[in-house]
């Protein structure tokens, strides 16, 4: 069974990017929702004792009648977990980094890889997610995932991702998602991003 992630930091410690009661509501109103119905979906099942990481790399091993609750809820708890890990003030992007080094051989500079996320999540139809990652041939690659859909489940791994659903931004930037995402640069913790890299490359 999962449990809430607990926070590495306080609501307000991303201010005034991202606001403290958008993210107070976030965490503890919208997050605790995906871990409560995902536990709700998994109660009677044999994989209740593996972690929704586990669960979402095969959905294949998913029984048919809660698939569709699993991988809503499932990829909920994920994907949240993982936002909140790779967000932090002050931890700038560093073109000498492996992970700098890595971007701008990819997309030719850290601006033109910037447009392409942005423009990722902002072009994001409806309710996603917009991710850095590895993808299986061991590139770096922006990709899209509708709803609560994780990377994982397409045997990528994830460096860097975005919510763009409007409980993300809807208190402090309205209908505005450019102005949020223009915002979320400033609390892209490229120090975990850089590990998470490293670690996905070994």
């Amino acid at each position: 069974m999962e449990e809430l992630m607990k926070l590495p930091y306080e609501y307000d410690a991303l201010e005034p990017y991202i606001d403290a009661q958008t993210m107070e509501i976030h965490h503890s109103k919208h997050h605790q929702g995906y871990v409560n119905k995902f536990n709700a979906a998994m109660e009677n099942s044999e994989l209740k004792e593996k972690s929704v990481e586990e669960i979402l790399k095969d959905l294949n091993q998913i029984p048919e009648e809660i698939k569709k609750a699993v991988v809503n809820n499932g990829g909920g708890v994920y994907n949240h977990n993982f936002f909140w890990g790779i967000l932090k003030k002050e931890t700038p992007f560093k073109e000498d980094s492996e992970i700098g080094k890595a971007i701008i051989e990819k997309f030719g500079s850290f601006d033109k890889f910037k447009e392409e996320f942005s423009n990722a999540a902002a072009t994001q139809f409806g309710s996603g997610w917009a991710w850095l990652v590895l993808n299986k041939e061991n590139q770096l690659e922006i990709i899209q995932t509708k709803n609560q859909d994780s990377v994982i489940s397409l045997e990528m791994k994830p460096l860097l991702n975005i919510d763009v659903w409007e409980h993300a931004y809807y208190l402090k930037y309205q209908n505005k998602r450019p102005d949020y995402i223009e915002a979320f640069w400033n609390v892209v913790n490229w120090e975990k991003v850089n590990e998470l890299f490293s670690e996905a490359k070994s």
